[in-house]
C-alpha cells in the first residue's frame, strides 16, 4: 500500500471498499506487503489493517506477503496470527519473509546479514508455537521455556504459508516448507522458478496433485479502451517505482530488482498489463501457459491510481474475466 497522494485515512477506507468489491466478485485472496520508513509502505503494521479486512469481508482470504519476521517478537506474532485467523473464521494466509531491504530492517536495529539464519529459525518457532499448548525453544536468536500458548488458529496446525521468490535457488526453501509462493519476475524467469519448485517438490517425494499455489504478480490496469488504460498505468507506475527506489537512491545504491523507470518495458516483456478486459483474457491465458503458474495476483492499486481507477479494474475483472475462469 504505497502512498497514493491522498489523506491516509481516505486511502485506508478506499482500499477497504475495494476489498469489499473483491469479496463480492469472488476473488480468492488479498496480499499486503510490509514496508517501513518509505512511502512504499503506508500500512507498516499489516495486522492492524488486516483486522479491518477481516470485519469488512466475508469470503475473501487475506494475509501479509509477508511479515518481516526478524522485526517481530515471535510470541506476539503467534498471538496476532491466531487472533486474525479467529476473527476471520479461518481465512488468514500466513506470508513470511526476512525483509528484502537492509535499510528497512536497519531502522529497527536488525542486522540484514543475519536474515538467512534468523528468518528460518523464527518461522520454525512460530509454527511450533501455533501448534503447541506450551512453547519451549532454544536457538541462535530465540530462547523460550514453558510459555503457555493459550490461543490457537482456526486452521490447524497453522494457516497456509506464503513466500515471495525471486530466484530458482529460493524455490528449494519454499518447497521444503510446502509454501505457496508468488514471484514478480517476467514470464521466462518465472517459468524457471516454477519448474525448479516442482522439481524440488518431487525430490521430497510429495504428490504432484498436492502442489500448492504457485503464482506470478503483475501490475494490471483495465479500462474501456487500451489507450485509456495505458495512460493510467504509465502515470501510476512512475509514482510507484519512485517509491520502490527511494531508500536505495537515498543510500547511494540501486534497487536490485532492476525495474525500469517507465512501465513500457514491463508491458513489452509481458510482466505487466494495461488494456481492455477482452485482451486481458488472452494475456492471462498466455501467462498460465508460459510460466506454468496456477495462481495470478493482480496489483490493481499502486502509485497514484485513484479509487475509481482501481475499482474500474476490479469491476471489469469481476464481471468480464473471472466468470470465464471460474471453472
Amino acid at each position: 500500500m504505497d502512498d497514493a497522494g491522498v489523506p491516509l485515512g481516505q486511502q485506508y477506507e478506499s482500499r477497504l471498499q475495494l476489498l469489499e468489491a473483491c469479496d463480492r466478485y469472488g476473488f480468492h485472496a488479498y496480499h499486503l506487503a510490509e514496508h517501513h520508513g518509505t512511502p512504499l509502505g503506508m500500512a507498516p503494521s499489516p495486522g492492524i489493517f488486516l483486522a479491518a479486512v477481516a470485519q469488512r469481508t466475508k469470503r475473501l482470504r487475506f494475509g501479509p506477503l509477508g511479515y518481516s519476521l526478524p522485526l517481530y517478537h515471535p510470541i506476539r506474532l503467534i498471538e496476532e496470527i491466531c487472533m486474525l485467523d479467529q476473527m476471520s473464521g479461518g481465512r488468514f494466509e500466513m506470508g513470511v519473509g526476512r525483509g528484502v531491504s537492509p535499510f528497512e530492517v536497519g531502522f529497527y536495529g536488525v542486522n540484514h546479514a543475519d536474515g538467512p539464519r534468523q528468518f528460518p529459525e523464527a518461522l520454525q518457532l512460530i509454527k511450533q508455537g501455533l501448534a503447541s499448548d506450551e512453547l519451549t525453544f532454544s536457538g541462535e536468536f530465540y530462547s523460550f521455556k514453558n510459555v503457555p500458548m493459550l490461543l490457537r488458529p482456526v486452521q490447524g496446525p497453522f494457516p497456509p504459508i506464503w513466500y515471495g521468490v525471486l530466484s530458482p535457488e529460493a524455490a528449494y526453501w519454499a518447497a521444503s516448507e510446502k509454501a505457496n509462493f508468488v514471484t514478480l519476475v517476467p514470464p521466462e524467469p518465472a517459468r524457471a522458478i516454477i519448474q525448479r519448485y516442482k522439481l524440488e517438490w518431487a525430490k521430497f517425494g510429495w504428490a504432484e496433485g498436492e502442489l500448492p499455489l504457485m503464482g506470478v504478480t503483475r501490475h494490471v490496469v483495465l479500462a474501456e479502451t487500451t489507450a485509456a488504460a495505458l495512460g493510467i498505468a504509465e502515470r501510476a507506475y512512475r509514482r510507484w517505482v519512485k517509491h520502490m527506489e527511494l531508500l536505495w537512491v537515498q543510500n547511494g545504491t540501486k534497487l536490485p530488482l532492476g525495474l525500469p523507470p517507465e512501465i513500457g518495458p514491463l508491458l513489452v516483456a509481458r510482466a505487466a498489463f494495461a488494456g481492455t478486459a477482452s485482451d486481458f483474457k488472452g494475456y492471462l491465458q498466455d501467462q498460465i501457459s508460459s510460466t506454468g503458474a496456477n495462481y495470478f495476483v493482480c496489483d490493481v492499486a499502486f502509485g497514484d491510481l485513484t479509487s475509481a481507477e482501481s475499482m474500474q479494474t476490479v469491476k471489469l475483472l469481476g464481471e468480464e474475466v473471472l466468470p470465464d475462469f471460474a471453472r
